[in-house]
């Protein structure tokens, strides 16, 4: 497993919607899955009321969440699709209910851009696009012209993929990040995400957090998202929404690779997981030459 540099964990700053921003490097950091649907694979219906869901946002954010990703469509393989007014019937009210707090910051899953669109206009600071900018190519406007953040995803659904799994990753990003530089979004507004589970079996997300530290020659913050994935069911024999601690084991496994975000369903967990992580990533570079 090979080391990430040490200029993974040095501050950089992200540049969100709204004139907000969240520091990356030093401190592992945190993003709540709120899922506002009723067929989402781990927590599907938990969320339907937008005052529970609201509430259950802010309990996050108590337990350490730096920020919340808001979804109304399930994206996991074969899950039903929803209309774009579904998708917004679902979580505008959350959003607008959040979008004025200054102690919450806001991403939406959503790979629609009229979605976006309208999200980022109620309050909104980062879209989380599963498709990478390429399903619907004017996300890439909406989000430069709002001066948000975007979570470029990889996925290998409905495509031809390379053989070898890395190289894969960066022939997909390439066309998403010509896409997104094009589009008038900077580099200090982009996470990567490689896409754990979407179109990738056991073998294959064991690989990709083998060779996780391999990605940082993109030169960009990544975005680790593992959390109850089928992969970890696999490993440890449990159900989807008894694999918190699996999660929070390859959360460790990844920040020590070099991850700067985690989205994750039990924040709590992942976060003592990770206070453990950075600590051991600040122990080792106090320890290097020349270090402060």
């Amino acid at each position: 497993m090979q080391s990430p540099p040490d200029s993974v964990f040095h501050l950089k700053t992200l540049r969100l919607g709204r004139g907000r921003s969240i520091v990356l490097g030093p401190k592992a950091r945190l993003m709540g899955i709120l899922n506002l649907t009723p067929d989402s694979f781990s927590d599907g219906g938990l969320h339907s009321d937008a005052s529970q869901a609201v509430d259950a946002a802010l309990a996050m954010i108590g337990e350490g969440a730096d920020i919340i990703d808001i979804g109304g469509e399930s994206t996991r393989p074969d899950a039903a699709s929803v209309s774009a007014l579904e998708e917004q019937r679902r979580i505008m009210p959350v959003i607008e209910a959040l979008g004025g707090r200054e102690d919450v910051l806001i991403s939406v899953d959503t790979w629609r851009a009229e979605t976006a669109r309208i999200a980022l206009a109620a309050g909104a600071h980062l879209i989380n696009d599963v498709w990478g900018l390429q399903r619907e190519p004017e996300m890439a406007k909406i989000v430069a012209d709002a001066g948000a953040a975007v979570a470029i995803m990889h996925t290998g659904r409905e495509r031809e993929r390379l053989p070898d799994l890395v190289e894969d990753q960066f022939h997909w990003f390439a066309a998403s990040l010509e896409h997104a530089r094009k589009s008038g979004i900077g580099d200090d507004q982009i996470l990567l995400d490689p896409g754990f589970g979407f179109a990738k079996d056991a073998s294959d997300n064991l690989q990709l957090m083998a060779r996780f530290a391999e990605l940082h020659i993109l030169g960009l913050p990544l975005l680790a998202g593992t959390s109850r994935k089928r992969f970890i069911g696999g490993l440890t024999g449990r159900e989807a929404s008894e694999r918190d601690v699996g999660t929070a084991a390859t959360s460790v496994v990844l920040r020590l690779a070099g991850a700067a975000m985690f989205r994750v369903h039990n924040v709590a967990f992942n976060k003592d997981g990770l206070a453990v992580a950075d600590a051991m990533v600040q122990s080792s570079r106090e320890k290097e030459p020349g270090h402060g």
